[in-house]
């Protein structure tokens, strides 16, 4: 299992952890990427370390090779001379610096490949905060969202809309009372309707019949007489006796009546 995959499990681990425990969605992204941040610095810091162990494994197989090929060189200088001694002592002291150099190799070669392999979950991991911090941007949006309307619908169940509607027809009913009473304010305040109006007058004409005819029953009193067409010369002018005989005449009809 890769230090990547390892890290990724204790990841996962710690935010099921965190859900089991926190029921806030923010609370556990916002932890949740402050781990994988914290993370990322480790494993910076860890290929640090390993870039700088194998910059030093590489200047102790520099140096190793060096000495073999100088202990070499040295050998080979000696049998050209005829030394077969000196040579021997030579090849004894190129010895260790050879199996040094064997050994640096394969350690060189595993660190170059830690090195690589830390630089490429590095970047897998900086690319996942980056994903993640978006995802928890959008993730508290639709929480706050969804909260929001949460406490919308707590609160709408909590009103209790029959009896506020009850509470506007009544309202409604008061106003038009008070309406009616305002136009009936208007109405006295402004004088009698005219039906009111044509009461009053229709009364008043039925008592001034009354006293007509109780002036008409009087001792002495003289009947009045009724001007005939013939005898419009001599009542006056042609428009006053016009008028008189009209008035005699709804005068007549309101008697008939």
């Amino acid at each position: 299992m890769s230090l990547f995959d390892r890290l990724g499990r204790v990841i996962t681990s710690n935010l099921n952890d965190l859900v089991s425990k926190a029921e806030d969605p923010e609370k556990i992204l916002e932890q949740a990427v402050v781990e994988m941040q914290e993370n990322a610095v480790k494993m910076r810091q860890a290929l640090a370390t390993a870039i700088a162990t194998q910059k030093k494994t590489e200047l102790q197989y520099k140096k190793n090779q060096q000495q073999v090929a100088t202990w070499q060189e040295r050998a080979q200088l000696a049998i050209s001379k005829g030394d077969e001694t000196l040579a021997r002592e030579a090849l004894i002291r190129k010895k260790p610096f050879a199996e040094a150099l064997n050994t640096l190799e394969i350690q060189l070669q595993q660190q170059i490949e830690v090195v690589s392999n830390l630089k490429r979950d590095t970047r897998i991991l900086e690319g996942k905060i980056v994903e993640a911090k978006s995802k928890k941007d959008m993730l508290k949006a639709r929480a706050n969202a969804a909260k929001a309307q949460k406490e919308s619908r707590d609160l709408l169940s909590g009103i209790d809309t029959s009896s506020s509607m009850s509470a506007f027809e009544r309202m409604e009913d008061k106003v038009m009372q008070l309406e009616a009473e305002s136009q009936v304010a208007g109405e006295l305040e402004g004088g009698a309707s005219v039906d009111e109006q044509f009461r009053q007058l229709e009364a008043g004409q039925d008592i001034e019949d009354e006293l007509a005819m109780m002036k008409a029953q009087l001792p002495g009193a003289e009947p009045s007489q009724a001007v005939l067409p013939g005898e419009e010369g001599q009542s006056g002018s042609s428009g006053d006796t016009g008028i008189d005989i009209e008035l005699e005449k709804l005068r007549s009809e309101l008697k008939d009546n």
